[in-house]
């Protein structure tokens, strides 16, 4: 099963990788700056030092590197809500953890977590359909931990999944008002939304 019989000239790994980074910084500054659909390929190009031909060598579409981004940004948060939910402690110490790991990430990360959580409508179907079952796994991590310390009598709520979704809410909308250099520190914010989201589900925060 062959291809077409000629391929484009293919840029080495090394400096396709430089590029594709170049154009994901360049892109989560537009998007931020000027929503989805204010910004043009043009603009993502010119931002990357590129010209808008060079960007269709990389992503077929500006909603595919929108895509791309949301699929990077949810993996790496799964990644980090899977890991401390499975490090080692009791239930309160985990999702502590958790808490503070997910605060953290979305107030270094401010300017891309706005991207990828409140540019979710400008995806296409199949990729918004990809990105939505991400989420949904995130927030089952936090149902399964608060549930379980339910059940251990560590912790107290009479809806579970309910408190769970407060606890991602809280923690993603930090990335919309955070401002590195404008009052607090990500470390300061996430050990205070530990303390919050413990007392809130009746848990002692040590």
């Amino acid at each position: 099963m062959g291809g077409s019989g000629s391929e484009e000239p293919r840029e080495p790994v090394g400096r396709a990788d430089a590029a594709r980074s170049r154009l994901a910084q360049a892109a989560v500054e537009a998007f931020a700056a000027r929503g989805f659909h204010g910004t043009t390929t043009r603009d993502i190009a010119a931002a990357a030092g590129m010209s808008p031909a060079a960007l269709y060598v990389h992503h077929r579409s500006k909603e595919s590197l929108l895509f791309a981004l949301s699929l990077e940004g949810h993996r790496r948060t799964l990644a980090l809500v899977e890991a401390a939910a499975t490090s080692p402690g009791g239930v309160v110490e985990r999702l502590g953890r958790l808490v503070a790991d997910f605060v953290r990430h979305h107030a270094v990360n401010n300017t891309s977590a706005r991207v990828v959580n409140y540019e979710l409508a400008a995806l296409a179907p199949e990729h918004l359909d990809e990105i939505t079952a991400l989420r949904h796994r995130i927030e089952q991590v936090v149902v399964a931990l608060v549930t379980e310390g339910v059940a251990a009598g560590e912790l107290s709520t009479p809806d579970p999944r309910m408190s769970a979704a407060a606890v991602t809410s809280l923690g993603i909308d930090v990335a919309r008002w955070f401002r590195r250099g404008e009052g607090w520190a990500p470390d300061e914010v996430a050990d205070h939304y530990r303390l919050l989201v413990l007392r809130m589900l009746g848990a002692d925060p040590g």
